[in-house]
């Protein structure tokens, strides 16, 4: 019995000041439940375009020095915010980041929250919606800086929070992104050994977490084609050369680009067209018109033989129909592949399960959705996980998609975000 009572009274001493140092994130994440519901409410409600994040960075850039947090800087990349926590323990460096931009999109939901922001996109007056969930990524970032504030002194480590503009892609002529957020020094400035985000997903159901290793989003390349032709009246268009007949035809064509020149049992590939704009008048055949899409690939092989199948097959159909193109394929520098480190992805799985239970966390297909944080976690290893936005009960698969005028977020998203996230920071720290 003596002997029993001895390593029972070893047992403790081993397993007991540890298990006391673990921190209560369920109590940390209901302190801040309440006030994550509030900004992303009012982010909500007032969006800002890319690089026009001006209201939304002077929220966090507050709410951060108010906590106490340290090197607070504003103005990066244009808008963008970062700061440091330093925990009172020692321990490792990392870095987690949550955007802030909204989209030229004009809501449909009923909520007392709804927007009804305005603002110019290339050149036209458009509505401004947080149809991509970036309102939920910052509010849920600004919870967690909160929760982790409130235990600084046993925090072990430093921690870089991100909050970065123009995800989206900044506006035409200009640079944004996380790709200038690091040009202009943030990792140089604090090196850490690890990166982390999560997106809320509308094809995940709220209370579910997704994630997968390795390749998980796609590459992301935007192309521009302006179709020239010669103008002329409706009712003779033998008097001219018809650009819209022509970009018609090349919009059908080159979708053959991935049903016959591209091996998509090898990796899925997408070409799509988001914008047309061409003539101004029923009756009269314009000059030119303009087309823009986007380019989704896995591979760096495929990435550049669609460049060149699209801009190859755009000249000759237009030659065909005796016009002209002008095609920029890629127009702009895209996004690489997202991938998740797979080390740090089996190591912070177990954090998503016990953050929501294992039953609640799916491993993912991949996803031809893009992510800027794909620059980030080239520097160090990243890992970017998913949380359900779509109200149980509901099709997911079905619901309206990120991106959508009807995009809806269940606000249980933002309780399963926070949570997840602190779990996956702590874990990390308290594991190193």
């Amino acid at each position: 019995m003596r002997r029993l009572l001895l390593v029972s009274a070893l047992a403790a001493a081993l397993c007991g000041p540890a298990a006391a140092q673990a921190p209560d994130v369920e109590a940390l994440a209901s302190a801040v439940d309440a006030k994550v519901q509030a900004w992303r409410r009012d982010i909500h409600q007032h969006p800002e375009l890319g690089n026009r994040e001006v209201r939304t960075a002077k929220l966090v850039a507050d709410h951060l020095r108010a906590l106490g947090f340290e090197d607070v800087r504003t103005g990066i990349a244009t808008t963008g915010v970062t700061a440091v926590l330093r925990g009172g323990k020692p321990g490792p460096r990392i870095a987690v980041r949550a955007d802030m931009d909204a989209l030229p999109v004009t809501e449909r939901n009923d909520l007392p929250f709804a927007s009804k922001a305005t603002s110019t996109f290339r050149g036209e007056t458009v509505g401004v919606m947080h149809a991509c969930g970036h309102d939920a990524h910052t509010g849920i970032l600004m919870g967690v800086a909160e929760a982790l504030a409130s235990m600084k002194a046993e925090l072990p480590g430093e921690i870089l929070f991100i909050f970065q503009p123009a995800e989206e892609g900044p506006p035409d002529g200009e640079d944004g992104g996380a790709d200038e957020m690091l040009k202009q020094g943030i990792f140089e400035r604090f090196k850490p050994e690890a990166v982390f985000g999560l997106h809320v997903f509308s094809t995940l159901n709220a209370g579910t977490v997704g994630w997968r290793s390795g390749p998980a989003m796609a590459a992301s390349d935007r192309f521009n084609i302006v179709v020239k032709g010669r103008q002329t009246h409706g009712s003779r268009p033998w008097g001219g050369v018809d650009p819209i007949v022509a970009a018609a035809d090349i919009i059908g064509t080159t979708q053959t680009i991935v049903s016959r020149r591209q091996n998509i049992s090898k990796q899925p590939v997408v070409v799509s067209y988001g914008a047309i704009k061409g003539g101004i008048r029923y009756n009269i055949i314009p000059d030119s018109v303009e087309l823009v899409g986007t380019i989704r690939t896995f591979d760096e092989g495929m990435r550049q033989a669609v460049f060149a199948d699209l801009k190859n097959l755009s000249e000759h159909v237009a030659a065909a129909h005796g016009a002209t193109v002008v095609a920029q394929v890629p127009d702009t520098k895209g996004n690489p592949v997202t991938v998740n480190h797979p080390a740090l992805t089996a190591r912070m799985v177990p954090s998503l399960e016990t953050a929501v239970g294992a039953e609640n966390v799916v491993e993912m297909d991949l996803n031809m959705g893009a992510e800027d944080f794909s620059y980030y976690a080239r520097e160090v290893p990243g890992f970017f996980f998913f949380v359900g936005a779509t109200p149980k009960g509901q099709d997911a698969l079905k619901a309206p998609s990120n991106h959508s005028p009807e995009f809806f977020l269940d606000e249980t998203a933002l309780k399963v975000g926070t949570r997840t996230m602190l779990q996956v920071l702590l874990d990390y720290q308290r594991m190193e």
